[in-house]
């Protein structure tokens, strides 16, 4: 025990201050129990204790009662000290003081009440004298004790009052008596005891105690939480607290939900900057909040959210843990934003997890709270997010638990994960920004009504952004919260109505999105909550029909078909939901919808391009099966009539009037007697549309008859046949005879009459084909899917007829300039389209005959996407302007010969829908050719030629470019937006899933057509015996098979390159396309793994190679392989055989045209060639093999020659082949790594081995601009060569320091064979300077600067391995690229340059 006497009187006085302040704070605690007790005694007692405490201010009680402090605490405090001080007998009297308090507390009730606060002050004879000592003896007394009534445990009290004390004299002891208290205690007070440590104990026991609670954790596990909320207040050295951690660790899956925040704290206040990732990686992979929290429940609720929806997610979910959740992620934001090692370690574990399984919930939930919390890692953790995203870690499932469980924590972090979610919409990736937009959606479904109105802000302000990618998510969001949490969405609608005031800038399919999200909020189920959204929405759209501004009119057409789409739509699913027999529309209802479509035909009925588009719009509604039966039934029966008055007449009637041509009944595919059948009576239509336009009078017959635009002919069809495919569940028997009813048209083939006619005429006949191409493109759409024989031979004959058609319109084009078609597509962006009109007269054709290609600038079809459609008079289309040019002095002679492009009339021909390519599927059809009385005349057999081929495939390619192919860069800012979508208006209707669903069942009937063509091309090379420049080579049918062999790699490439192919829902999708690929292989296998089907889809695609008939055939197929090899895991070994395959091609022989230079463009050369050194094992072998071979050949040749061993290597594509060869040599010096000393001796020679090899394919290349001296050559030079000087400082000089002495003489030999390329460097700077290129001049200061760091370097590696000898700097003369000196040389600089003098190689 303590002596008595070691307590100092200032001790005592620190104390009862304390104590005092004690008794204040639980004030009220005193009066109450005052004033339930009867008995409120003061104590008589005269010992030393009493009289002494009276003095001072307090009054002991008897009883229960409670104990009174009469003074203040610090007057208190001073009088019992002085009390105590000049006491006669001190420091005797303290004994007797502390004799008094013993006696005192023997009663158990006198004991209490000096334990329990006073009125004021808290009794301080505890802390007087050796009170600790008397309170440790009472203290066993009452372990094992049950709590009083009130409530009150003496143990409890006890131990409080050895907090906080100012002054403990003996406090090793102290520490031991109360872990031996803790060690015999029972459990609930040995919480209380170890939870008291901090406030108890000395700094400079912490070590100690530590060591024991460590212990203690071993033996009782239940103490697990209170001992280390302990640790985590102790000073304790990083070992024990590693050790503890690891134990904490290894129990970490094991501990309930409730322990888990004290335990994290322990855990993150435990990690150094040195273990900060391991711990940080073991804490992810053991944590799992998932399975704490109901994961019955969490599945169920998944799935109802899955198959439901949701309208907003209550805050009252029926778990138990979430406040745990809650206090857990609150201990780890605390720890991630005061300690930044703990925040990137988290980060750097999570972005190293490598596989998608491998993720949890947990994951991206410590991402986003991470992201709200340390600002300084936001730009680290997007990145880290978008690498997930695109690899298929983070997937919907992921995101939607995620939101799930944390919603209360990712509550807090709303505006951050807005934030965040605005950054990934902003985006070129297509799975970024849908990962960005399921972030809004959910955001909106989980969270409270501010949470969800900031959520709407944000989106409105992506649409109103302009930028059409953002434009198109937010508006794809909005519709689906319309869907599934229309209550919500209800109450911001009012922002949501903002967005009509940005109608300018949005494209047709976005002005369709706005009004359908807007009409499904106004007329959904509580109508009378959504009266003033109709009310809005009503006006709005009469203001924009009735507007003299003809975009405005446009829009208004949009809008009111779609919201008479919404109307009619809504109406009959809710009606046919209440009652099985209430499927049907009042008559109110139907009438509000017509009386809205005729509304519409009024308001457009004026303008042929209003027409147009209400129809096409109309046609989209239909198609969508959004308008109701009854509607559907009442407006069909008006536009069959109204379609055959105005465009249809009796063959037996002749057009009668002045017409500039004599007009024929043309194209019609039955012979019948002229009375019967009916015709397209198109010829007079334009006739009279141009009349009027022109201001002449009409007869008395035409005045009588309503003028209609022929431009309405196609939109109106389509319009009148989804109506009869739709009345009629597909069957199109009613109007069947509109396939092979002639048209009233003229001689489209003039010949030579064609140069005499006026302007006028051509333009006349150039509307003519056009109008009736797109009226046969509308009949190929309408009559593509029908079963019978008959029909599908007559929808070929319409393709074939549109092949010729196209011959014959390129012939017109040329011989009319500045020639605007009609309008084909209504859409608003392509109001203002006009075409690049490009004519070619005769005498100038002529001229360009002789010259080759070389002034073709004028086809304008130079810089326009090779995948658009482009026909010469053989209707052949290939992909690039040398094949072109080509292609027509082959066929078409050196004379009078057209330079029109179609490609740049794409816009003015009605669109392709994509249910036409079923017609890929026909074989051979039979056609039966019927006389007057309905017998068979005679069978014709029909079959899909290869023109009519090569036009669908072309422009099945353009669909999948547009569709599937990723946009790699931002449209600038002002520039038009909407180019790259004319002509697809209906294709935009559709997703990108359905589009590649519809590709992929085509994928058997285009295997077969790419067979077919291989097999023409093995056959056609094996007679002519493998002669490239063969007669049957260079033929037209050989160009139109080539340029379908094209089409189809390309289309193949598209569909396997898309980028969806990554998200899990499309995995079946992927799964389908191969096994149809792997079939082609092995017919009949099924159940592969996807491993086997990519390894047996390469082997199929591989095999096409010996038969690729063009360069730009070659490098599809090419690229198509690479996609397959990128989804393959095990990819070494087909790596390899895409290298090989690159070099086959390289060293192919491959036609030219006639003179031509070359038939390779360079940007074709250039990639394949980059794949080829990508993919090979040995970039420096192959690099060597291509400069130290293949070159020289070419300079032993003659100008006109190429390598013997690489073909593809001549004069003109030298310069690819050098830039491409530097690129990839510095390239790949720059992924070596630079080695360590530590490293092993074998490490080294190899290193060195690898650099030696290096630096002499770039003293080969170098070397190569004395005989290349051409102005893009020594560019390359330049920028190359001083990027691979700075990788060999970087690279190879740390790895010369530590080698130098071991291999001193390969050190040296290297040095010294790289100094000669750097002395030519040095000539090429003169040699740039002299020429005052100023292009070259600009990499003259870098290079300079780079070369004498070399020398620095070089000779500090010297010094440092005692070889300064080795080294010696002298004057370099300006001299030319051959060696010899400049004549002009400009000032005499001083250049400094390391040279390694082998003389004194040996001195040292």
């Amino acid at each position: 025990m303590i002596s008595k006497r070691k307590l100092s009187l200032s001790e005592d006085k620190e104390s009862l201050t304390e104590d005092a302040s004690g008794r204040s704070r639980k004030q009220p605690l005193s009066k109450k129990t005052k004033k339930s007790h009867v008995h409120n005694e003061v104590e008589e007692n005269d010992n030393v204790f009493v009289k002494f405490l009276k003095a001072s201010g307090i009054t002991l009680k008897t009883g229960e009662s409670q104990n009174q402090l009469a003074v203040d605490q610090i007057v208190f405090q001073k009088k019992l000290f002085q009390t105590l001080r000049k006491h006669p007998s001190y420091p005797t009297i303290i004994e007797e003081f502390v004799s008094g308090l013993e006696s005192y507390i023997e009663n158990q009730d006198s004991f209490r009440s000096c334990l329990l606060s006073c009125e004021r002050l808290q009794d301080e004879e505890t802390r007087c004298g050796d009170e600790s000592s008397i309170l440790f003896e009472k203290l066993p007394e009452f372990l094992f004790e049950k709590v009083n009534s009130d409530g009150i445990s003496m143990p409890r009290l006890i131990i409080n009052q050895l907090k906080w004390l100012d002054r403990v004299v003996d406090s090793k002891d102290l520490t031991t008596k109360i872990m031996q208290l803790i060690s015999v205690a029972p459990l609930c007070l040995q919480h209380d005891f170890v939870i008291s440590l901090p406030e108890i104990l000395g700094d400079s026991q912490h070590a100690d105690v530590g060591k024991e609670l460590s212990d203690l954790l071993t033996e009782n596990t239940l103490l697990t939480v209170p001992i280390l909320d302990v640790l985590s207040s102790l000073q304790l050295e990083s070992k024990l607290l590693t050790k503890v951690r690891q134990l904490v660790m290894g129990k970490l899956s094991s501990v309930s939900l409730d322990d888990l925040p004290v335990i994290i704290k322990f855990i993150l206040h435990s990690i150094t900057p040195t273990d900060a990732l391991e711990v940080i990686s073991e804490l992810r992979e053991k944590l799992d909040l998932q399975h704490c929290i109901l994961p019955s429940q969490f599945q169920v609720s998944l799935s109802r959210l899955r198959n439901k929806g949701q309208t907003s997610f209550s805050g009252n979910q029926e778990n138990s843990g979430q406040d745990c959740v809650t206090l857990l992620f609150d201990v780890i934001k605390s720890a991630i934003r005061y300690e930044k090692i703990i925040s990137e370690a988290w980060i750097k574990a999570i972005e190293r997890t490598p596989s998608e399984g491998e993720h949890k919930i947990f994951d991206l939930a410590m991402l986003l709270i991470i992201y709200s919390t340390n600002t300084q890692t936001k730009k680290y953790i997007e990145r880290v997010l978008r690498n997930k995203i695109r690899s298929g870690c983070f997937e919907e499932d992921l995101l939607q638990g995620t939101f799930y469980i944390h919603y209360l924590v990712l509550k807090d972090v709303c505006p951050s994960i807005l934030s965040l979610a605005q950054s990934l919409l902003n985006s070129l990736d297509q799975s970024i920004i849908l990962f960005g937009s399921l972030l809004y959606r959910y955001s909106f479904m989980f969270f409270d009504t501010y949470c969800q109105q900031e959520v709407i802000g944000a989106l409105v302000t992506h649409v109103c952004s302009g930028n059409e990618v953002e434009v198109d998510a937010a508006l794809d969001v909005l519709l689906e919260l319309v869907v599934v949490s229309p209550s919500a969405m209800r109450l911001n609608a009012v922002f949501v109505k903002g967005i009509l005031d940005y109608l300018d800038n949005m494209s047709p399919q976005q002005i369709r999105k706005l009004f359908c999200i807007l009409s499904t909020l106004a007329f959904s189920k509580e109508h009378e909550a959504s009266s003033h959204i109709q009310d809005d929405m009503h006006l709005v759209i009469r203001k924009q029909l009735s507007s003299t501004v003809f975009k405005y009119k446009l829009i208004g057409i949009i809008g009111a078909v779609t919201m008479a789409g919404i109307m009619a739509a809504d109406r009959y699913v809710r009606s046919s939901n209440l009652t099985p027999g209430s499927g049907e529309l009042s008559s109110e209802q139907c009438t509000q919808v017509i009386s809205l479509l005729q509304l519409v035909h009024s308001c457009s009925e004026q303008s042929p391009q209003a027409s147009g588009l209400y129809y096409d719009e109309f046609a989209n509604l239909i198609h969508g099966r959004r308008l109701a039966p009854e509607a559907l039934e009442w407006l069909g029966q008006t536009i069959f009539n109204d379609f055959q008055d105005a465009f249809v007449v009796d063959a037996c009637v002749v057009p009668e009037g002045d017409y500039p041509f004599p007009v024929k009944a043309l194209y019609g595919l039955e012979d019948y007697d002229s009375c019967d059948g009916i015709v397209i009576n198109l010829l007079p239509l334009l006739f009279s549309q141009n009349f009027v336009k022109d201001g002449s009078t009409l007869t008395s017959q035409e005045s009588d008859q309503k003028l209609v635009s022929p431009l309405c002919l196609a939109p109106y069809f389509r319009l009148l046949r989804l109506c009869v495919d739709r009345q009629h569940n597909g069957s199109l028997e009613e109007i069947d005879g509109l396939l092979d009813c002639p048209l009233f048209l003229t001689d489209l083939e003039p010949g030579e009459r064609l140069q005499s006619m006026s302007v006028k005429e051509r333009s006349f006949l150039c509307s003519l084909i056009f109008l009736t191409l797109n009226w046969f493109r509308e009949v190929v759409n309408a009559f593509c899917r029908q079963k019978l024989p008959e029909m599908k031979g007559k929808v070929l004959t319409r393709l074939k007829h549109i092949v010729e058609l196209q011959q014959l319109l390129e012939k017109h084009l040329a011989v009319t300039p500045d020639y605007v078609p009609p309008l084909a597509n209504f859409d608003l962006e392509t109001l203002e389209v006009t075409p690049h009109t490009s004519t070619a007269v005769s005498a100038k054709i002529r001229m360009q005959g002789k010259t080759g290609g070389k002034k073709r600038k004028a086809d304008g079809g130079k810089t326009s996407s090779p995948d658009v459609l482009s026909k010469e008079d053989s209707s052949e289309c290939d992909p690039t302007l040398a094949e072109r040019s080509q292609q027509e002095k082959e066929f078409k002679g050196k004379e009078e010969k057209t330079s029109v492009s179609l490609q740049n009339y794409h816009a003015f021909f009605r669109e392709l829908d994509i249910e036409v390519f079923s017609i890929l599927r026909c074989g051979l059809v039979t056609r039966f050719i019927l006389d007057t009385e309905m017998h068979t005349e005679a069978a014709e057999v029909v079959q899909l030629q290869p023109p009519e081929l090569l036009f669908l495939l072309e422009d099945l390619a353009q669909k999948l470019d547009n569709m599937l192919t990723p946009v790699t860069r931002r449209v600038p800012f002002l520039k038009s937006k909407g180019n790259r979508n004319i002509g697809f208006s209906h294709l935009h209707q559709r997703s990108a899933s359905e589009i590649a669903f519809r590709v992929v069942q085509l994928l058997n009937p285009m295997c077969n057509h790419l067979e077919n063509i291989h097999n023409y091309f093995q056959c056609l090379t094996a007679e002519n015996h493998g002669v490239v420049d063969g007669p049957g080579i260079k033929g037209q049918e050989c160009h139109i098979m080539s340029s379908c062999y094209l089409r189809l790699l390309q289309i193949f490439h598209g569909l396997f390159a898309w980028s969806g192919f990554c998200q899990v829902q499309n995995n079946n999708l992927l799964y389908s396309a191969l096994g149809i690929l792997t079939s082609r292989l092995k017919p009949g296998e099924h159940d592969q793994s996807m491993e086997e089907l990519l390894r047996q889809s390469f082997h199929y695609l591989q095999n096409f190679h010996a038969s690729i008939p063009s360069f730009h055939c070659a490098l599809y197929l090419i690229r198509l392989l690479m996609i397959i090899l990128e989804k393959s895991t095990a990819s070494t070994e087909n790596k390899r055989q895409i290298a090989s395959l690159a070099k086959q091609f390289l060293c192919r022989v491959w036609p030219n045209g006639e003179k031509e230079r070359s038939s390779i463009p360079n940007d074709q050369l250039q990639a394949l060639l980059g794949i080829y050194l990508e993919h090979t094992d040995s970039v420096l072998k192959a690099i060597e093999e291509i400069a130290g071979v293949g070159v020289p050949e070419l300079i032993n040749s003659p100008k006109e020659a190429s390598s013997s061993t690489f073909p593809t290597l001549t004069w003109t594509t030298f310069v690819i082949f050098f830039r491409v060869m530097m690129a990839e040599l510095e390239k790949t010096v720059k992924g070596l790594q630079a080695g360590t000393a530590a490293d092993s001796q074998q490490i080294h020679e190899e290193k060195l081995l690898y650099w030696n090899m290096a630096v002499r394919d770039f003293s080969i290349l170098i070397n190569l601009i004395k005989v290349f001296d051409s102005r893009p050559v020594l560019f390359a030079c330049l920028k190359y060569g001083r990027l691979f000087v700075e990788a060999f400082l970087k690279q190879c000089m740390p790895l010369l320091d530590f080698s130098f002495r071991k291999h001193r003489k390969d050190v040296l030999s290297l040095l010294e064979a790289f100094q000669l390329s750097t002395r030519l460097l040095h000539h090429l700077c003169g040699h740039s300077k002299i020429r005052q290129d100023t292009k070259l001049t600009k990499h003259v200061p870098l290079l300079k600067k780079t070369l004498e760091l070399l020398v620095c370097r070089v000779k500090a590696m010297l010094i440092l391995n005692n070889c300064r000898e080795a080294f010696w700097l002298g004057n370099l003369k300006n001299r030319d690229l051959q060696g010899g000196e400049e004549d002009k040389a400009s000032d005499g600089e001083k250049e400094r340059e390391s040279d390694e003098d082998e003389s004194d190689d040996d001195s040292d």
